[in-house]
Order: structure tokens, then C-alpha cells, then sequence
């Protein structure tokens, strides 16, 4: 008996009981666009780190032996998709699994969270740097946002960053292994544009006008979409203007109901419009 007769992506990410973020966002838009999403758990959070307090479990010590079960019953995915990871001892053991379980057919997402606004995490050492290139050098498609574009590739941040500078910093990332990457959140004069680049194409910008103030798990519904896409064989450029969309009509919800921003995106009201 096959358990490989449906689409699949292997997501690797943290759990987080409230505040809407990464599993939690993610297994229902990669459900919704008609993927099956089966989650390797990192850590499980009660709620996300914004909060003033919050329990904690690190799950590193056991993601070896769960994911070995799944070697038992020889399951494939058309995707493996990446978020937040903790330590190098994780961005390790993704590295093994990708090795173990990519297929030619797979899609690799990788989602280098990292830092933001030009800060890179505190978890972030510099050898946890090195190993996330690593990962970003096995991939197919990644989704950084402007901080992690620079950490990755040794560049100075600056919030008013010319795009020809965002382009060569893309071209460098696309030198280590990707051949799609997008770019996301470079605010300019009330606008938040995504720099899309794919190799042999010329590059895109695309750009939303801003509403409201930055919100918890809009980074993770951006890379579910993009995965799901990307397995569903969605062109890369539809799927970024799709996830900007989607990401819009969350955001604009959520600030009429007047939501907390680490509270995320009442992304529920509308996920029934996501195809």
C-alpha cells in the first residue's frame, strides 16, 4: 500500500498555540490550496516570542526519531518547506532530511528567517549564518526579506536601499542555488514592494499599497502560498501577486476588527478566496 498517492509538503517549523504564525497559518492555507501539509514541529510555543510571556518546548531532541517513522513508511512530497529554526543542531538535521527525502521532482522552499527592519535574531550566531547559506545553497526557492538578503550575502543594511542593489544581492543568492527568489516587505513612500527574481527572466517588482503596521504571520502565509504554488505548478510570479493579495485582504480585516498586531491576521474570513 502507497501512502505517496496524494500531493504533499513536508513543512518544518515551529508550533504556536495563539498568535497566528507558523504551523499554525501555514497547514491550513497548504490545505486550502488543496496540499496535504504534513508538519515537522521544531518547538511548540504557547504563544509567539512577541508576547511578554510565553512557554517554551525545544523539540530538537526528538525530530530525528520522528522523522525516521516517516522513513518507514517511505513517504515522498512533492515539497519541503522550511521556517524558523532554532539552533544549528536544526538547520543540521533539515539539511539531512532534505538530503534524505528530496526527490529530482521535489521543491525545496526555504523561508531564512533570520532578522528584520536590520537586525538580525539573537539565536542567530555567525555559524548558524553559515549553515543557513547552506540550506539556502540546497533550495529551489526562497523568500528572505531585505535584512536577510544582506545577512546572507555580506551586505550593509540600509531601509533605503536602492533596487539596483536589492538586484545584485538577488543575483548572489541566486549563485548559491536558487533559481527563484523573492524579496520581500522593501517599504517605499507608503508602498511595500516585492523584488521578484528568476533566473533567465527579467526581474519584477511588485508593490501594495501599505495598510495598518507590520503583523505577526504574514511572512508565513506568504511562503505557505508560494509553496503550495509551487507544488500545484503555479508560475512564480502569479503566486507572489496571489500571496500579496491574499495577505491585503487579511490585513485589512484585521484592522477593522481592531486585532492586536501580535495577535496576526484574520486570515480565516477569507481563506474560502484563496485558489
Amino acid at each position: 500500500m502507497s501512502h505517496n498517492n496524494q500531493k504533499k509538503i513536508a513543512l518544518i517549523n515551529d508550533f504556536t498555540g495563539f498568535g497566528k504564525c507558523s504551523i499554525t497559518v501555514a497547514l491550513p492555507v497548504i490545505s486550502a490550496l488543496k496540499v496535504q501539509c504534513c508538519p515537522i514541529v521544531t518547538s511548540v510555543f504557547s504563544n509567539h516570542t512577541a508576547y511578554p510571556e510565553y512557554f517554551f518546548d525545544d523539540y530538537t531532541e526528538k525530530m530525528q526519531e520522528y522523522i525516521d517513522q516517516w522513513k518507514k513508511l517511505d513517504l515522498k512530497f512533492e515539497g519541503i518547506a522550511t521556517g524558523f529554526l532554532g539552533s544549528e543542531e536544526q538547520i543540521e538535521i533539515v539539511c539531512r532530511f532534505i538530503s534524505e527525502f528530496k526527490l529530482k521532482e521535489t521543491v525545496l522552499i526555504v523561508d531564512p528567517v533570520m532578522g528584520d527592519y536590520g537586525v538580525k535574531y539573537e539565536t542567530y550566531t555567525e555559524e548558524m549564518c553559515k549553515k543557513m547559506k547552506k540550506l539556502v545553497s540546497m533550495s529551489d526557492i526562497i523568500t528572505p526579506n531585505l535584512t536577510e538578503c544582506c545577512i546572507l550575502t555580506n551586505t550593509p543594511y540600509r531601509d533605503d536601499m536602492d533596487f539596483a542593489t536589492v538586484r545584485k544581492m538577488a543575483e548572489e543568492l541566486a549563485g548559491m542555488g536558487p533559481e527563484k527568489i523573492v524579496i520581500t516587505g522593501i517599504e517605499r513612500n507608503h508602498y511595500i514592494n516585492n523584488f521578484v527574481y528568476e533566473k533567465g527572466k527579467k526581474e519584477k517588482i511588485i508593490k501594495s499599497k501599505k495598510i495598518g503596521i507590520s503583523r505577526s504571520g504574514t511572512g508565513d502565509l506568504f511562503s505557505a502560498i508560494i509553496s503550495a504554488d509551487a507544488v500545484n505548478g503555479v508560475g512564480f510570479e502569479t503566486s507572489v501577486r496571489k500571496a500579496i493579495h491574499f495577505i491585503k485582504k487579511c490585513i485589512i480585516i484585521s484592522e477593522k476588527r481592531d486585532i492586536p498586531t501580535e495577535d496576526g491576521v484574520c486570515f480565516e474570513d477569507v481563506l474560502t478566496t484563496l485558489k
